[in-house]
C-alpha cells in the first residue's frame, strides 16, 4: 500500500514546461521622440545664458538627427519610386474592384440567405 501513491507518481509524466517567453513586438516610438523643437529651445537658452552646455545640447541634436536618418532609411518602401508607388496603388485598386465584383456576383447567386432584421 505504501507503493500506491509513490508508484503513481513515478508513472505520471512530468508536468509540461511553460512555453518559452516570447518578447512582445517593439512599441512604436512616442511622438515626443520625433520632435527637435525642445532641443533647439535648449540650445537657444544655453546661448542666451552664455552657458558651456551648448556643445552638449548641440551633440544631442546631432545624435537625434542621426537616429532619425537611420529610422527613415529603415522604413519599408523608402526605396520605391513615386511611379512604382502609383503602379502598386493602381494594381491594388484593380484587385479591390475585381473582388467587389466577384462578391456581388456570389451574392446574386442567392446561395446565401441574408436574414432580415
Amino acid at each position: 500500500m505504501a507503493s500506491g501513491p509513490a508508484g503513481r507518481a513515478a508513472e505520471e509524466p512530468p508536468p509540461p514546461e511553460p512555453p518559452a517567453e516570447q518578447k512582445p513586438p517593439p512599441l512604436p516610438p512616442a511622438q515626443e521622440e520625433f520632435s527637435f523643437l525642445p532641443l533647439v529651445h535648449d540650445i537657444i537658452k544655453c546661448m542666451d545664458k552664455d552657458s558651456q552646455d551648448v556643445h552638449q545640447v548641440l551633440n544631442e541634436l546631432k545624435n537625434k538627427f542621426q537616429e532619425m536618418r537611420k529610422l527613415i532609411s529603415s522604413m519599408p518602401g523608402i526605396g520605391v519610386s513615386p511611379e512604382q508607388q502609383q503602379q502598386q496603388l493602381q494594381n491594388l485598386r484593380e484587385q479591390v474592384q475585381t473582388k467587389n465584383e466577384l462578391l456581388q456576383k456570389y451574392k446574386s447567386l442567392c446561395m446565401f440567405e441574408i436574414p432580415k432584421e
